[in-house]
């Protein structure tokens, strides 16, 4: 499985919220190529990075940071926040340079949208699908969607979506752990790949996602966790290869 360390740009800064409230956020760091530079320094080989102005207001505010740590770190970079246009699109993976996009609102509210992106950009488009007391939660988690989570991923799969981010908000930031059978059956309605966000809080709960050995979970996001110190990236990339092989 991938780490990948989220790198969340709220004003222009490195921040995590919690439980995706604007309002409650704590800033890590005042310039977002610092956060990042941690990270990789530390053995990160991917990044998750988030334009919260742009989830909330639709259009990408913080795009500069982006590209300093795409031309600066040489590592993938999944990039979403605001990308509600394929000419952002575009700008994002084609001028930029990040590895992949990932789509939000504008997937679920724009009916050609996603499909266009999807047939431009093949493997480089994921779906973001944010739950929020059960419910799939678009426009900076303002709205949901009707219908089940496994509803609308199947709906997304119809659509030729086959790569998502799946984030338990109630989670997020909260450092309590998240639900493995949440994951396993999330991971189990996929056809195709996700990546998990929301709620990781100590090397356990990576060991436990390991372990479910889910062939769809690619990967997982950690934000607050890597920022308090409550375990370091080598010992969260360790704890995502699972145990070593028996020996004999």
């Amino acid at each position: 499985m991938i780490l990948y360390p989220a790198v969340d740009m709220l004003g222009g800064r490195a921040v995590r919220l919690t439980k995706g409230d604007f309002a409650a956020r704590k800033v890590y760091e005042e310039d977002p190529l610092a956060a990042a530079s941690a990270w990789v320094q530390e053995g990160a080989d991917h990044l998750h990075v988030v334009d919260l102005d742009g989830a909330k207001d639709g259009l990408p505010a913080n795009i500069e940071h982006l590209r300093r740590i795409v031309g600066t770190l040489g590592v993938p970079v999944q990039f979403g926040g605001g990308l509600r246009t394929l000419t952002a699109i575009e700008r994002v993976l084609e001028e930029i340079g990040a590895q992949r996009v990932v789509l939000g609102t504008a997937a679920f509210s724009d009916p050609t949208l996603l499909g266009q992106a999807l047939a431009e950009w093949p493997g480089r488009v994921l779906v973001s699908v944010d739950v929020r007391e059960g419910r799939v939660a678009t426009h900076g988690w303002t709205e949901t969607i009707d219908g089940s989570v496994e509803d609308v991923i199947a709906r997304l799969g119809d659509r030729g979506a086959r790569q998502l981010v799946y984030t338990n908000v109630d989670r997020d930031g909260m450092l309590g752990g998240p639900s493995l059978d949440e994951v396993r059956r999330v991971a189990r309605a996929v056809d195709g790949s996700v990546v998990y966000s929301g709620g990781i809080g100590d090397i356990a709960d990576l060991d436990g996602l390991a372990g479910l050995q889910e062939p769809s979970l690619e990967g997982v996001i950690v934000g607050k966790a890597l920022y308090e110190r409550r375990f370091t990236v080598g010992q969260a990339l360790a704890a995502l290869a699972g145990p070593p092989p028996p020996s004999g």
